[in-house]
This record gives structure tokens, sequence and C-alpha cells, in this order.
């Protein structure tokens, strides 16, 4: 629940300013208890999605931000949102994209989206081939670590716990589509490199980029023994992302930035990560 929250309140479903619906309807769209609604609510407001008012609701004040100015060259009509360009992506014959990030949670979220694109026959890639780059898990990170120490290798297991999740998720997800003969074609390689993501990038086939810092914020995080505790984590899914298209001037500051993110990426992927 608390994933398929914040893809609406980064692929524009929930802009700012709009109210989430009413406890009672989320907790029988998601099947789940009040308690855990409210659960969910209390991240998303810790995050700083969302503000909630005695007899107002629970309304957005933030979505993920995306600084371009190709966009409406590029995406006529269209917003630019991480769903939204990976969802072109996925309308091309070819998908090819590669992702270096601290976790792969956003990215599961939306290319399950884009399966269920594919199985409805509104899409048809014939093929899909993903890298995505990684943390080592040996890495000692800066983050999210717990205030008090004690609580470090907790931490350190929790992040573990959600990227292999949802490393799995990516490849089941994407096998399954070769499976059922959906895609002819799927190729997903996942790499660890000893270095400590300060910033998530997407490449999309080659001539677009999203990249953007992560800011470090402090937060109550539950573990899963359902203690409490203050953390320094960061932002993810609120990420600010900045856009760029590669264009048929090789001097601009589109194609430069596609061109310099792709050499970093592919510099990276060959000789540090394993």
């Amino acid at each position: 629940m608390l994933n398929a929250l914040r893809t609406r309140l980064t692929d524009g479903t929930y802009e700012v300013g709009n109210r989430l619906p009413p406890q009672r309807e989320l907790a029988q769209e998601f099947d789940v208890s009040r308690d855990t609604v409210q659960r969910v609510l209390r991240a998303l407001h810790d995050e700083g999605w969302i503000e909630s008012r005695q007899g107002s609701g629970t309304r957005v004040i933030m979505t993920q931000r995306i600084q371009t100015s190709t966009a409406e060259a590029a995406h006529p009509g269209r917003a630019v949102t991480l769903g939204s360009l990976i969802g072109e992506a996925f309308e091309r014959s070819e998908v090819t994209l590669d992702v270096y990030t601290l976790t792969s949670e956003s990215l599961d979220a939306h290319v399950r989206v884009q399966a269920e694109r594919i199985r409805a026959r509104e899409i048809a890639p014939q093929r899909i081939a993903l890298r995505m780059l990684l943390p080592s898990e040996e890495l000692e990170l800066p983050y999210p670590r717990a205030k008090d120490p004690a609580y470090n290798e907790p931490m350190r297991q929790r992040l573990l716990g959600i990227t292999r999740l949802h490393t799995a998720s990516l490849r089941s997800v994407l096998r399954q589509l070769l499976t059922e003969d959906l895609v002819p074609a799927v190729d997903i390689e996942i790499r660890h490199a000893p270095l400590t993501p300060t910033f998530k990038l997407y490449l999309f086939n080659r001539v677009e980029v999203l990249h953007g810092p992560y800011e470090v914020i402090e937060r109550p995080i539950i573990l899963d023994s359902g203690e409490e505790i203050e953390a320094l984590d960061v932002l993810g899914f609120g990420a600010t992302l900045t856009h760029y298209v590669k264009d048929s001037d090789p001097n601009s500051q589109g194609s430069v930035s596609v061109d310099s993110m792709q050499s970093w990426f592919n510099s990276v992927w060959n000789l540090l990560a394993e």
C-alpha cells in the first residue's frame, strides 16, 4: 500500500492540493485494516508528502519534482514524470533502461505498471534490456542509519531486505513476460558497485536521462520487529530529478548531459561493478 500511494504521488495521479481518499476507502481498496492505513499515512506524512487536519482530511503537499527545459518539445501536452518517461520507453519496440539507485523500489513499482499494459495488449515491446547498478551489500553506508548505534545492524538488514525484495520482484515480473510469450527477449542484469549512491540516475533508450541527488532527512522508521526508531534516511521517491533529452546537436546541453551520464554509467558498470 505504501509503495502504491508513493507511486501515485510521483506519477501525477495525486497532485499538490488534492485530497487523498478517506481512510475507509483506502482500507477497502487495499484490503487492509484501518490501523495499517493510519501507519502508511503517518509514513507519508513523515516523508513530507501529505498533511492531515482535523475535519478536512489528508491533503497532498508534495509531489516528485522534475526540472526540464526540453519537456515541451519532447513531450508535447504531457506532464513529465518518472512514470510517464518509463511508460514512453516501454512503448518502443526495444526498451533499454540503465538505472543507478540505492534500492530498486521506485523502478519495481513503475515496471509493474508497464507489465500490466503489456498484458492488456496496450503496448508490445519486442525486447526489454535492464541494467541496474546498486551499492555493494558489504559496503557500510551512511544512510539509512539509526541515531542509536545499537540499531545500525537491524537498519542494514532492513535495507538489504528492501533491496532484495524489489530486485527479486523485478526479475520475476520481467521473466514472467518472457515465459508468457508476451515479450520475445528479456535481459536483466544487476551489478553491485563499491559506491554510496548520492544521486539516482535513469537512462532511457540512451536518448533521455533523469538525474537527481538524494536528500538526507531525519524521520522515524519502523523496524521489522515493529519498534519505531529515529534515523537518518534519504528521499528516494521524492528526490527532485533533472530531465535531459539528446538531440541532433552533439554540443547541446541535452546531448552532452545524456552522453556524459551514459559514459559514467558504462565506466562504473564495466570497471567497478561486480
